[in-house]
């Protein structure tokens, strides 16, 4: 976010929205709404569950922006409030594609295979640099606030932004490389010529 971006975010409007100033919340919420939706996009499978999690993370802080304790908290807050709706959305989506492929119960090789899943997405992290493995996992696992995972890794936020984002890159690649054609009995392998 630049510095010129964080005026929706200034501590004063935040503190009269948190005392139920209309126009304070209309800004706010104005604001965040771009930073949310691009946090969302990175984040949610399609972008209509990206517009749809940021939706329902600015209807909970209009709803409940006055319980709101910190207000340095309002962007970490909001990023947390997107996160646990994309996840939710495709916990839910894939519940779904699951009763539709195999009713309400799950067959044992579809179990192993997401076993396998498990495995290989911990081997992935596993073979991440120190660094980027710690910032990862307490980022998008355990979901602590940036500055925070900055503050207890030693590192500027910036830094720890560009080893996060390094990380996601790296496990991306590396789970592509895993479950190539070959690798996944799900996928189609290579048409015979």
């Amino acid at each position: 976010m630049d510095v010129a971006d964080r005026s929706w975010a200034s501590t004063q409007l935040i503190k009269a929205a948190q005392a139920g100033d209309q126009e304070s919340i209309t800004a706010v919420l104005y604001g965040a709404h771009s930073h949310v939706r691009r946090f969302a996009e990175h984040l949610c499978a399609s972008p209509q569950d990206a517009e749809d999690a940021a939706q329902e993370a600015l209807i909970i802080l209009y709803r409940k922006i006055g319980s709101l304790r910190a207000t340095g908290a309002l962007a970490s807050w909001m990023f947390r409030i997107v996160r646990n709706e994309c996840l939710r959305r495709a916990r839910v989506l894939f519940e779904h594609h699951e009763e539709a492929e195999t009713g309400l119960a799950t067959s044992a090789e579809d179990e192993a295979i997401r076993r396998l899943e498990a495995e290989l997405v911990a081997r992935a992290i596993q073979e991440l640099p120190d660094v980027q493995r710690r910032v990862l996992i307490m980022r998008d696992v355990l979901g602590h606030p940036g500055r925070s995972v900055a503050e207890t890794l030693g590192l500027s936020n910036a830094a720890m932004k560009s080893q996060l984002h390094r990380a996601r890159n790296r496990l991306r690649l590396s789970l592509d490389g895993m479950t190539g054609p070959a690798d996944d009995p799900r996928r189609p392998g290579p048409a015979a010529a």
